[in-house]
């Protein structure tokens, strides 16, 4: 990973686990990454979009103003090696979780952000997990069309596509065949 997290910089941040192993075999495990998230990276990062599938998850962030890269990358880093610690200790399980460090790519593209967002809520239908991605629980999607409190920048995401029902006609009409193979994990 060459990108650093510098402030005001878009990032698709992503990682799965090794093999076939599961990252969430609970919904209790996504609500308590999605707590433990939030506890190290809020200080450093806005969320954008997110969406936690059995194996692996995705953020789009960005990183705020007055953040050290550092202490961003530490703080994400953190996050997940305390999760992973958590989850081995709940399951009896020993070794890594992961298959590689995090990856993240910056969003240097207007076009790309948008992109990435829809890609991100898409996600479940892509990986045969749901064919109506809009029903997936653990997807920033709710969150955004929804008026409940939330710890995603719904502002800037709505206003950046022009608004909810844009928002939702946009997703609605990508299809996530259509998406760059940048924007895939491998």
């Amino acid at each position: 990973m060459t990108d650093s997290f510098s402030p005001g910089d878009y990032f698709h941040v992503y990682s799965r686990t090794i093999g076939e192993e599961l990252l969430f075999r609970t919904e209790e495990n996504c609500s308590y990454f999605l707590h433990k998230y939030h506890n190290h990276c809020s200080l450093h990062f806005s969320t954008l979009a997110y969406c936690l599938l059995p194996n692996h998850f995705h953020f789009l962030i960005q990183v705020k103003e007055n953040t050290n890269p550092e202490a961003a990358l530490n703080a994400f880093s953190n996050f997940l090696n305390g999760y992973a610690k958590a989850y081995n200790m709940l399951f009896d399980r020993h070794g890594g979780l992961f298959q590689r460090k995090f990856k993240r790519k910056q969003v240097d593209k207007e076009s790309y952000l948008s992109q990435v967002i829809i890609y991100i809520h898409q996600n479940p239908r892509k990986h045969g997990v749901m064919e109506e991605f809009k029903n997936w629980k653990f997807s920033s999607y709710h969150a955004l069309i929804s008026q409940k409190p939330t710890q995603v920048d719904r502002n800037f995401v709505l206003s950046w596509f022009g608004g909810v029902e844009q928002f939702q006609k946009i997703h609605a009409l990508e299809q996530s065949s259509n998406f760059p193979i940048e924007l895939s994990l491998e």
